[in-house]
């Protein structure tokens, strides 16, 4: 028999002690993190709302319990119950019943309504029926990601049982080291901006903080190196968030050999999906070979454990990872890594914004413990203050009436994830408060579906947004001016023709996609004004553009290539990035309490890696690091 299996015989004989008589425990098993108990006295456990929590805290695991399958109301039956229970209020639109599992499956609109105070409907639905029910948001626009990827979970529910269980028994293995350290490598975004990826390393385990490309590059993170092969024995990917210079090549893991969990936010996974098929739809578009098939990126959906800010989950052995919002964009997480019992604490920013925005609350700095902290610093340059968001959107206001009042449309290259939505919240307000003229606001590429998904998960979102999202009538991405391009080429046409308008479109730093277009329709046009609002990183067009170029290359948008000579107004309006500046790199590492011993600043050009790491050493006496990539670091 296992350690694994001697470990579950053991908990099981725990929980029958700890149950009453008459609450049988048929099988216990991991699934990923959680702990699964299953019984045919569903209804009992239900029925006595403190055994589950009171068994988690002793046991400290997180605990779900299956019914047995002859425990269960045949679905017919059980679905009138189930919609007798919930409230008219929580408007449900599907209650799907999983029988492998025991599960059912309740899509609503008010998914609060349906979980009742402290647990309370979700328990009367189980003692009425048995099944163990599951609640998911009706998304508010319709979004064909969120679609698609609760289609396939349901479809791969088997298959990514036999994964949760095979992960399960990873987490838990015995430990089989004596020594004790924790090294980390840099395998890419060290001194550059793009191609995020690092190695944490223990005698025990060997997790993969991020796997991104770099913008307007083909290089790589170094995931040939020893300190990451083979890839097909890491323990965990660790994703903090889905903008592809952080999970672009996250499925190619997959192409060579991994197979194990990704473990990110449930608004990063779906975010992540749509972001690489559309990384491969635009690598093919523009002739390139794609460096994975799109069966690999489902394969990733596949493997991907959510995690809710704020959970303390086992990913190994040695290892509890703790995911906090960053700010960022939605889902974006600060990944704090407690290691071995006590021993040490590393924590990954990711991208951060220290500030509220509109979007979100501002960056999460509260952690019981952090000795080493791996810090972005894109923003950490010595001169890098962004102006004030209210003064930013000032300045983005009068931008779009100048170039109104000349009869000229405002082209805003953005974002598909978070800068979109934050300007979309902008003109939405200034329109309804009379600050600009109403006018119809063209969306291009991915920014609808990814407003869609923005949508399905208002509890990532801040707080007060979140209550507008609660109520159609309210809900400001579903204002009229917004209008979605579906219909290509014809469609671009005829608004670059036609009356002024703002037009927002990915890529955001002008490295493909319907931008290219755009600048076709509009680059000689001198009424029109292109405005940028988010970071361009260098070797980028945007950045080219940003500095000056009056002429670039273009490859085919429209099936030509050549040089386009630029006429339009060129205008950055500063304090819409989804990073913080030096000021808010600063205030959050000023404000941990306690601070880290030390501090590596990775995720930005070289000389604001140096600054920033100059003044943090200075200012705070910390030790402080801007690595290059491929140097391991050992702490303890």
């Amino acid at each position: 028999m296992s350690t694994v299996d001697k470990q579950l015989d053991e908990i099981a004989s725990t929980i029958t002690d700890e149950l009453p008589d008459d609450i049988s425990v048929s099988d216990v098993t991991y699934e990923g993190p959680e702990l699964v108990i299953y019984t045919r006295d569903p209804k009992k456990f239900a029925r006595n709302g403190n055994l589950i929590r009171d068994l988690a805290g002793q046991l400290r695991k997180r605990i779900t319990v299956r019914p047995e399958p002859d425990a269960l109301t045949p679905p017919e039956s059980a679905r009138e119950t189930v919609r007798s229970v919930i409230p008219d209020a929580a408007d449900v639109s599907n209650v799907d019943f999983h029988e492998d599992t025991g599960e059912v499956v309740i899509e609503a609109a008010k998914p609060g309504m349906v979980i009742g105070r402290h647990g309370s409907t979700l328990r009367e639905i189980t003692q009425e029926v048995g099944w163990t029910p599951e609640v998911v948001r009706t998304p508010p626009i319709e979004s064909s990601t969120v679609s698609n990827v609760r289609n396939f979970l349901k479809q791969e529910r088997e298959e990514r049982r036999d994964i949760l269980e095979r992960v399960g028994r990873q987490i838990h293995r015995e430990e089989m080291s004596d020594d004790q350290w924790v090294r980390i490598t840099t395998l890419g975004c060290c001194r550059e901006v793009g191609r995020a990826s690092f190695i944490l390393s223990t005698p025990e385990t060997r997790i993969l903080i991020d796997c991104g490309d770099k913008p307007g590059s083909e290089d790589a993170p170094y995931l040939q190196v020893p300190e990451a092969n083979p890839l097909n024995s890491l323990d965990a990917v660790v994703l903090t968030h889905a903008h592809l210079d952080h999970s672009a090549l996250i499925p190619l893991l997959f192409k060579y050999g991994y197979d194990g969990p990704i473990y990110t936010t449930e608004p990063t996974r779906d975010l992540m999906g749509l972001l690489q098929l559309d990384y491969l739809d635009v690598a093919a578009k523009e002739g390139r070979s794609p460096p994975y098939e799109s069966s690999m990126v489902r394969e990733a959906v596949k493997h991907t454990i959510p995690v809710e800010y704020g959970d303390v989950t086992d990913i190994a052995p040695d290892v509890k990872l703790t995911l906090h919002n960053a700010g960022h964009i939605l889902g974006s997480s600060v990944a704090h890594f407690h290691i071995g019992e006590g021993y040490y604490n590393v924590a990954f920013s990711g991208d951060i914004h220290y500030d509220d925005t509109r979007l979100f609350n501002g960056a999460v700095n509260d952690f019981p413990r952090v000795e080493t902290l791996v810090m972005e610093s894109t923003y950490g340059g010595r001169n890098d203050y962004k102006t004030d968001q209210e003064d930013s959107e000032e300045r983005l206001i009068e931008v779009i009436n100048e170039t109104v009042e000349r009869g000229g449309k405002v082209l805003i290259p953005s974002f598909a994830v978070g800068r979109s939505q934050e300007i979309m919240l902008v003109l939405e307000e200034a329109m309804r408060s009379g600050k600009i003229p109403e006018m119809p606001v063209h969306l291009d590429g991915m920014i609808w579906e990814a407003t869609a998904i923005h949508s399905t998960y208002p509890e990532y979102l801040r707080d007060d947004l979140r209550d507008r999202i609660f109520h159609d009538d309210e809900n400001p991405f579903l204002a009229p001016q917004f209008n979605h391009i579906d219909e290509g080429e014809d469609e671009r046409e005829a608004i670059a023709a036609g009356d002024p308008a703002i037009i927002l479109s990915t890529s955001g730093m002008v490295t493909g996609g319907p931008i290219m277009s755009w600048l076709e329709h509009l680059g000689g046009d001198p009424d029109t004004t292109m405005t940028f609002v988010g970071y361009q990183a260098q070797g980028t067009l945007g950045r080219r553009i940003q500095n000056g170029w009056d002429e670039i290359p273009m490859n085919g948008g429209r099936g030509r290539s050549g040089t386009l000579n630029l006429e339009l107004n060129v205008e950055t309006v500063d304090g819409f990035s989804g990073h913080a500046d030096r000021q808010g790199l600063e205030n959050f590492v000023k404000t941990m309490n306690p601070r880290p011993e030390k501090v590596l600043c990775v995720h930005g050009d070289e000389q604001s890696v140096q600054d920033f790491s100059s003044a943090l050493y200075h200012n705070y006496n910390m030790r402080t690091f801007a690595p290059k990539n491929l140097e391991t670091f050992r702490f303890k």
